[in-house]
């Protein structure tokens, strides 16, 4: 309960900051241009009953616009006066066109009022990536000092891997980081260098592997070798009950030899194969219950054990974090921005590459809703994880919404780029459909990604 209070409060503090300045982006343009915004909120107030939806609001004296906060946590609004937009307040665009409305402003002024929400996101982004190369620097574990070399899944030794062999380099880049990056170089690269006992050799590769099979599956088409051998042990578990404990290693599982972690993670995915057939109950604890091999020092034992519903035995193994020194890499004040910018471009640079799998079936599956984002935040307060969680969800609210989706920053701007470029503004009546169109697809996107949590839950996806 306690991991999940702290995960939603890390959700909501970073969702309502980014509503806020995307919304100010708005805003800042719509004052800059002499537009009224009628209501600024932060969260939907959308009204039930006689009840307004309004948690809290205030209208300073001489201003035209009403501050506040709704309860419905799936975003926020600016409604900018004569404007059509999620609000369908059709009543209004049926009056006389006023100087202080959106719709009398030229068309530029229009584009920089829509485009301003995604400016503030993106540079906002940036400039968190850069705070937090100043504050913190930045560390991570280079792929070419994993000098045990990393384990690979079948899939991968058909195209020539072997169990440890050192990632080199990919159509000649070399490979740094090992992290998301490093399997988006390897589904796009046509050749990889590898080292092999001590010497540098060439693989071809197709170029076009799929990138979700590699992430998804297990074992995982690459990952570094992690040794067999338990760090700590969850309570109530399995491993529990067998008294399992720091240092333990694992020998053998179901009958079969497990030389590291990742062979262990591999025979766990050969039992969920297995259970994906199971028909009854007694099929399933059939496939549950398993012989574990595992030794304390010198001691060794053998025994039955029974694996949780989903097939855990209730430990965490030792990490390739124990195995190798973490390159850390720290910046000045100025020198921050630049290492900021090109981190930031290469987060929006994967995330824009990778919405090319968003279009599969498996693709449709991945989509997370609420549950998947508030779970992207750490069981615990961490400050440098709560900010690298915020400025990736700021690049993914700015590139979202300049999609070109009627409801969204990117279709309005669609259509005054339309109407700039043919002298014709759409007429109110197609823009209250678009409208419609628009936001009904946001809502189903939204339905089907949080659809996606509830069945992942109930382990039925």
């Amino acid at each position: 309960m306690e991991v999940f209070l702290i995960r939603t409060l890390q959700f909501i503090l970073a969702i309502s900051l980014l509503v806020l300045l995307h919304e100010g982006g708005h805003f800042f343009f719509s004052k800059l241009f002499g537009v009224r915004v009628d209501k600024f909120f932060i969260f939907f107030d959308l009204g039930i009953g006689k009840w307004s939806g309004k948690l809290f609001s205030f209208k300073p004296k001489k201003s035209d616009t009403e501050y506040g906060i709704g309860w419905l946590p799936l975003g926020g609004y600016c409604k900018i006066s004569g404007m059509i937009d999620e609000s369908f307040d059709t009543e209004q665009m049926k009056q006389p066109e006023q100087p202080w409305e959106f719709r009398t402003k030229p068309a530029w002024q229009r584009l920089l009022i829509m485009t301003g929400g995604v400016l503030v996101n993106f540079l906002l982004a940036l400039f968190i990536y850069s705070m937090i190369m100043f504050t913190w620097g930045n560390t991570y574990y280079d792929v070419k000092d994993m000098t045990y070399g990393m384990k690979f899944s079948d899939e991968a030794k058909a195209l020539g891997f072997q169990d440890g062999d050192i990632l080199i380099s990919h159509d000649g880049t070399a490979f740094d980081a090992f992290d998301v990056d490093t399997y988006r170089d390897l589904a796009d690269a046509t050749e990889v260098t590898v080292k092999r006992d001590g010497k540098n050799v060439s693989l071809s590769l197709p170029g076009n592997l799929n990138l979700l099979d590699m992430i998804k599956d297990e074992p995982r088409f690459v990952f570094p070798f992690m040794p067999a051998v338990v760090d700590s042990v969850s309570p109530n578990t399995p491993a529990a009950e067998l008294g399992l404990k720091h240092g333990t290693k694992l020998l053998a599982i179901g009958g079969h030899d497990v030389d590291s972690h990742n062979s262990f993670l591999f025979e766990i995915g050969r039992l969920k194969d297995m259970m994906t057939a199971a028909q009854t109950p007694e099929d399933s604890l059939k496939v549950r219950t398993t012989t574990l091999v595992y030794a304390n020092g010198e001691q060794v034992d053998t025994a039955t054990v029974v694996l949780t519903s989903d097939l855990r035995l209730g430990f965490t193994a030792k990490h390739y974090f124990n195995l190798y020194e973490p390159v850390h890499e720290t910046y000045g004040f100025f020198a921050s921005f630049p290492a900021g910018i090109e981190y930031g471009m290469d987060v929006l640079k994967g995330y824009v590459g990778d919405l090319r799998y968003l279009f599969s079936s498996d693709g449709a599956k991945s989509l997370g809703g609420f549950g998947s984002i508030g779970k992207m935040f750490p069981p615990v307060w961490d400050w440098h994880m709560f900010w690298l969680m915020t400025a990736l969800l700021s690049i993914i609210l700015a590139f979202m919404n300049i999609l070109p989706i009627p409801a969204l920053d990117g279709g309005h701007v669609l259509f005054l780029l339309y109407e700039m470029v043919t002298r014709r503004k759409p007429s109110e009546q197609f823009m209250i459909w678009a409208e419609y169109f628009g936001f009904g697809v946001v809502i189903l996107l939204m339905v089907v990604a949080n659809l996606n949590d509830i069945l992942r839950e109930l382990n039925l996806m």
